[in-house]
């Protein structure tokens, strides 16, 4: 580790790929806390790739910085190179995300003798959304075992960052999240004349509606979903699904609702009242595909999810208890269908699901994720040879 003054404040670099809608409020939070802490915080940034450049989520923080990148295609992979510049060796701790195919983190998790700024990784703490052959997940491990510290989104997160020997006293969990007071508090002043409005435009029946909302691409398993929609129409006549969000997947739904399935795209989501109205005018949330950070909406909309174990998720699958918040099917589409309509016919399950989505809203907010995050911060800084007390 290079010597600094220890009569200046520690300085921390987040590294993101590039600064998303829902990560933004978390980054502008974290400054202060981390302040507040006698530390500074930069973040740089990348650019999202094309296959991400179709979600329409990125957005402008302002204070970030944008770094120069390039991409490289190889066995099947892009790979990807962020150039940090001088600020590598102006930064005392680099933050970086777990993920083999950004490789601005090399060079530093594999400087030897540990000079230069520490590492800590941020991530899911294993590799739940894609699936990694044995050598992949070995190269994976090794390279987080030499990382200072490790910020786990979720306590199964931090669980096999541990299995894999790094030590549990430099992990912290997050508890990753949105900004769900900002959405809490837009659900609760959507009125019932902006409902009755909304549901008489695009045809909707109350007890009979549907939400998915999120990225279209093939981790959602779009066929599923569409396939659930017309089976539940079969059985409930009136039964519509709204979809909200845009991606590669796009023209399958849209195709789909020109048939004249029972869909309904509004497009992607722009901003907490749109999404508050798109939750308080849908009974019930299906997601048979990727669940991450949907939980949270969820939670925050009042719209109970409903999903099937087998999928691949995200590390906040682990916030759904079936059955409490959220209820979880076999991987089969006429189950699926048959479990929808049960809930949507079932009145008293779904409002009680429905209350106790509104009481786990309060334990993941933006606020406890900074803190958490900037508390784990200290606690690394102190523990480097130039800031230890």
């Amino acid at each position: 580790m290079s010597r600094v003054s220890t009569a200046r404040r520690p300085r921390i670099t987040v590294v993101q790929p590039y600064v998303t809608g829902y990560r933004a409020p978390f980054l502008a939070r974290l400054g202060p806390e981390l302040d507040a802490r006698g530390i500074d915080l930069t973040v740089a940034h990348g650019r999202p790739t094309p296959w991400l450049v179709a979600r329409g989520d990125a957005v402008r923080l302002p204070g970030a910085r944008e770094l120069p990148q390039r991409s490289v295609e190889l066995a099947g992979r892009t790979l990807i190179w962020r150039d940090l510049g001088e600020l590598a060796e102006r930064s005392d701790v680099l933050v970086v995300e777990q993920a083999l195919h950004n490789l601005e983190s090399l060079p530093h998790l594999l400087r030897p003798g540990r000079r230069g700024p520490a590492v800590a990784l941020w991530g899911h703490g294993s590799s739940r959304t894609v699936r990694h052959g044995s050598g992949l997940r070995a190269v994976k491990r090794a390279l987080t075992r030499r990382a200072h510290w490790f910020f786990a989104y979720t306590d199964s997160g931090a669980k096999a960052v541990g299995d894999t020997g790094f030590p549990g006293e430099r992990i912290t969990v997050v508890r990753n999240t949105i900004d769900t007071g900002a959405l809490v508090a837009a659900r609760e002043a959507v009125t019932d004349a902006e409902v009755a409005r909304f549901r008489s435009e695009h045809r909707l029946v109350q007890g009979r509606t549907a939400l998915y909302i999120g990225a279209l691409d093939a981790t959602k398993r779009l066929g599923f979903l569409l396939d659930a929609a017309e089976r539940i129409a079969r059985e409930l006549p009136g039964f519509r699904l709204i979809v909200a969000g845009d991606g590669d997947g796009r023209g399958e739904v849209e195709r789909a609702a020109a048939a004249g399935a029972p869909v309904v795209y509004v497009g992607r989501t722009t901003g907490d009242a749109h999404k508050a109205l798109l939750g308080a005018a849908s009974d019930l949330m299906l997601v048979p595909g990727l669940v991450g950070l949907v939980a949270v909406d969820s939670f925050a909309l009042r719209t109970p999810v409903l999903t099937v174990r087998s999928a691949l998720h995200g590390p906040e699958f682990d916030y759904l208890r079936d059955g409490h918040n959220a209820v979880i099917t076999h991987d089969c589409p006429g189950t699926y269908a048959a479990t929808a309509v049960a809930l949507l016919t079932g009145g008293a399950e779904l409002d009680r699901l429905r209350e106790a989505c509104r009481t786990d809203a309060e334990r993941y907010t933006i606020g406890g994720m900074a803190e958490r995050f900037a508390r784990g911060a200290q606690e690394m800084v102190r523990a480097l040879p130039n800031f230890g007390i």
